[in-house]
């Protein structure tokens, strides 16, 4: 899968129902050696779309449950027994 098959997709915690951005919006963490994901770094903005300083989600690429037509469906918080 290409990074373009992902970008504007939304991502939604699966847990909570949490929208926390879209894929456009976001740093990528890589592996140098292997170019391989680590994970996404979306930036928390205020009402006014203005970047708030040294607030973030860092996304897994292993909390990703599904990538589906429109969103990413994540899974960050641990499951009830």
């Amino acid at each position: 899968m290409r990074y373009r098959d992902l970008s504007n997709k939304e991502i939604v915690d699966i847990q909570t129902g949490t929208r926390l951005g879209i894929l456009g919006q976001t740093d990528i963490e890589l592996d140098e050696a292997t170019g391989e994901i680590i994970a996404f770094i979306i930036p928390n903005y205020s009402w006014f779309g203005l970047k708030k300083e040294n607030v973030t989600h860092r996304i897994q690429w292993s909390d990703i449950e599904k990538i589906g037509e429109d969103m990413i469906m994540i899974r960050q918080t641990p499951l009830s027994k």
